[in-house]
């Protein structure tokens, strides 16, 4: 992903900078994404989406848990997101990208409650969250993915 940000840049809406510090503070967003966001959310996606939806019950034990990491993680991003519009700073980056496939589960499924317990009231996260669902690329994304379902 980030070497095809790179390679094949769409002038006016890079999802990059070239500026070495700022490249370096989307990495590590990327990162935290990775190792930080990635692992509860799809812990949870798979209790509270994969597993009902295959007629097994979800491990409420689990997803207490999982809930408590993200919550962790979320507060770290309601900081981050307090002082800048987006995690690479002033512009959509790819660290912004990598959330989206996470954040459509957890909100555009029966895990919705969840979004609304842990993301909704912290302000800058919910209207990040508001912001990167929206953008009309993505938009098109969940067309085709609502048009496949059925």
């Amino acid at each position: 992903m980030r070497s095809i940000s790179h390679v094949y840049p769409n002038p006016g809406k890079e999802q990059i900078y070239m500026v070495p510090k700022m490249q370096g503070i989307a990495a590590t967003w990327i990162d935290v994404e990775d190792h930080q966001f990635d692992p509860p959310a799809s812990k949870l996606i798979l209790e509270l989406v994969y597993k009902p939806k295959n007629g097994l019950p979800s491990d409420q034990t689990a997803v207490s848990q999982e809930e408590a990491k993200l919550a962790i993680v979320l507060d770290v991003y309601e900081d981050r997101l307090a002082h800048s519009k987006y995690f690479g700073g002033d512009k959509f980056t790819s660290a912004d990208l990598t959330h989206l496939p996470n954040l459509y589960y957890l909100m555009a499924t029966p895990a919705k409650r969840l979004f609304d317990h842990l993301f909704d009231h912290r302000p800058h996260v919910g209207a990040w969250c508001n912001d990167i669902m929206s953008r009309p690329a993505w938009t098109k994304v969940v067309e085709m993915v609502e048009k496949a379902k059925v």
